[in-house]
């Protein structure tokens, strides 16, 4: 197999994976998550082998397609982080001490006091 060849399977792994993966936060899923982020990391090691001779205009489109998809990935974590952190908030009835106050970091105040 031609390393571009390779290259475009790889990615097409890539796509998938990634598309596992937002079913797998949709699910809330961590077995799921956790084995995506291992094929990930397994497929990005793969793609480290290849340069950017090997790239044409099929593997440019799977490329595009990885992108959009591990950024809507990425939001989509930071969005589930941040409601897990608004019910730790909500449970404990105060707000994280690294959150920003009004006037300023509410660590800085943290600190003055001790």
């Amino acid at each position: 197999m031609s390393a571009a060849t390779e290259m475009r399977e790889t990615l097409r792994q890539m796509v998938a994976v990634l598309q596992s993966e937002r079913q797998a936060l949709a699910g809330l899923d961590i077995d799921a998550i956790m084995g995506c982020a291992y094929d990930k990391t397994a497929l990005c090691g793969r793609l480290d082998d290849s340069g950017p001779e090997l790239v044409d205009e099929e593997c440019r489109g799977l490329l595009d397609a990885a992108r959009r998809l591990n950024e809507v990935n990425r939001q989509i974590r930071n969005l589930i982080a941040a409601n897990v952190s608004a019910r730790l908030d909500a449970m404990t009835g105060s707000p994280a001490l690294y959150r920003a106050a009004r006037s300023g970091p509410a660590y800085a105040y943290a600190g003055g006091r001790a």
